[in-house]
């Protein structure tokens, strides 16, 4: 059933992970003090207020489009709320290795800039992934809810 709460905390999930795509996870200013970010599609620069891309990182565009896209599928696995528990682990593995693969992309970025990792270089799009997480662990009490509710009702039959 498409319709049920676990259907919207999975589209939150995906919507988290696609909003990647506008902020950046990292901002710093590198040697020259022209101020940078990081974003998952690559490395921006500020010119006369216009933000140009200096890098483009096609991979980790890819896995962002993927991992927005799989919380989308699961909803439509709705038939199998074992295998949509399954799959919704599966992503949230898949996240916390993104999150790694990003945190070493911004550590190289600070070490060519030669900076620390701070609370000040930290961007909005470092918290999305914690957050989707969230949503998904959200999504898992939805079905668990829902199979509990199918198994008091064949009790009653």
């Amino acid at each position: 059933m498409i319709q049920r709460i676990q259907s919207v905390w999975l589209f939150l999930a995906s919507a988290t992970i696609f909003a990647l795509f506008l902020f950046p996870y990292l901002q710093y200013a590198d040697i020259g003090g022209v101020g940078k970010a990081l974003k998952v599609t690559g490395v921006y620069h500020g010119l006369e207020g216009q933000a140009i891309r200096e890098e483009f990182f096609i991979l980790q565009t890819i896995a962002t489009v993927l991992l927005g896209i799989f919380p989308l599928y699961i909803i439509f696995k709705f038939r199998n709320r074992k295998h949509q528990i399954q799959l919704i682990i599966l992503e949230i593995v898949l996240i916390l290795l993104f999150g790694a693969w990003l945190y070493t992309a911004a550590s190289t970025a600070l070490t060519e800039a030669r900076q620390f990792l701070s609370a000040q270089n930290i961007g909005v799009g470092f918290f999305l992934l914690p957050i989707s997480i969230i949503f998904l662990f959200m999504a898992m009490g939805g079905i668990r809810n829902d199979a509990k509710l199918i198994k008091s009702a064949d009790r009653l039959r």
